[in-house]
């Protein structure tokens, strides 16, 4: 795969994710396993709608067991998993399709992350993918049995330590990750100056409205749950103070903010630029509003426990405390926006989460409901 963008006047080369190294690897040895010939290519579709040709490497099959390997390239994004081979193994079973973790692949072992304690980190997008590319092969092949896929990489618990994954609960090696499929080399100016661009350019044509949000997540949660026109969204990735600062400055009038729990909670401690390496402070935040709604240790204690913000919010719920929680988030990320725009803007903001049982809108601050009938209409 070589395919390039422009970052800061720079050509810098796209990377693959392991998601989508994984799914090519489990797709090259069950074509091998089934038809028992080497390959030395293989194709895989990435959910954005991409094709990829992969060299497959370290191929070999017998009668009832196929392997290769995917070498893991970021291109010149920096990712401590470049140059990892990320390996897959087939097997023959009776029916369906399982998806196991081997060596160097991390085990979950803490509740609120895309898979549930016990399971290989293997997140769902990758995990659909390889599904996906094994049942194609298998269509082709005629084969109607079932298959065992098992994904490993040899050096994975090493580079793991160099990761988030140990402070997430995550052992022994590293996440099979990626909702894309493609690694996009960019720079945190690169990005900032993409917004901005974006929102000049939504102000060339006249709007006065905007609708900020940061990431996929929010952007669906907009079109699909809340029925949104997407029509004046600008994506702000991290950079929601800079989004606002520069929405602001080009004279938009009415500003309405859509995001996850996860990086709107900052907010309620006055970080408008969310990006991990910029601090974390998610369950800090969470503490000092639950503590003001009433919670008492036990309940601090368990918070301070979870690795991601819906898993606090079920503790939440289960002590009946979420609801003044959410209101006391609501009243801190408002005053944070509220200090960031003059009187004359109107600007809101709509908080959800993902997590099942408290699934939907969290919140809504001033102004944002009467913002979310405008793009409505």
């Amino acid at each position: 795969m070589e395919s390039y963008r422009s970052v800061e006047g720079k050509l810098l080369r796209r990377g693959v994710t392991t998601g989508s190294c994984a799914a090519a690897a489990s797709k090259a040895a069950v074509r091998m396993l089934l038809v028992q010939e080497l390959i030395s290519t293989v194709k895989v579709t990435v959910p954005q709608g991409e094709e990829l040709t992969l060299e497959v490497q370290k191929a070999r099959f017998e009668r009832e067991c196929a392997a290769c390997a995917i070498r893991k390239d970021a291109g010149d994004d920096p990712d401590v998993t470049h140059g990892l081979f990320i390996c897959a193994e087939a097997r023959k079973t009776e029916e369906g399709i399982e998806i196991r973790g081997g060596e160097g692949v991390g085990r979950v072992t803490r509740a609120g992350l895309d898979q549930p304690p016990g399971e290989a980190a293997i997140n769902s997008v990758p995990r659909k993918m390889i599904r996906q590319e094994i049942e194609e092969v298998c269509h082709r092949a005629g084969y109607d049995g079932g298959i065992q896929v098992i994904i490993s990489v040899p050096g994975g618990e090493e580079v793991a330590k160099k990761t988030f994954n140990p402070r997430l609960g995550i052992v022994g090696g590293i996440s099979i990750i990626g909702t894309s499929g493609i690694v996009e080399p960019m720079s945190h100016k690169a990005i900032i100056d993409t917004v901005k661009l974006e929102l000049s350019q939504l102000a060339q044509t006249g709007a006065s409205r905007v609708l900020l949000t940061p990431g996929n997540y929010a952007q669906a949660f907009a079109s699909d749950e809340l029925h949104l026109s997407m029509k004046e969204n600008v994506s702000c990735s991290n950079y929601i103070g800079e989004a606002v600062d520069t929405a602001v400055e080009k004279e938009f009038q009415k500003i309405l903010l859509i995001g996850h729990i996860g990086k709107i909670i900052k907010l309620a401690i006055g970080m408008t630029n969310t990006h991990s390496s910029m601090g974390d402070g998610r369950m800090e935040a969470l503490l000092a509003c639950a503590l003001e709604a009433g919670a008492d240790t036990e309940v601090l204690k368990k918070i301070l426990g979870c690795v991601t913000t819906d898993a606090a919010l079920l503790v939440l719920k289960k002590a009946d405390l979420l609801k003044e929680t959410m209101e006391n988030v609501r009243r801190r990320v408002e005053d944070t926006l509220g200090r960031r725009v003059p009187e004359d803007v109107r600007i809101g903001c709509i908080c959800f989460s993902k997590a099942s049982e408290v699934s939907g809108t969290l919140f809504v601050t001033k102004h944002a409901a009467e913002l979310m009938e405008e793009w409505r209409k």
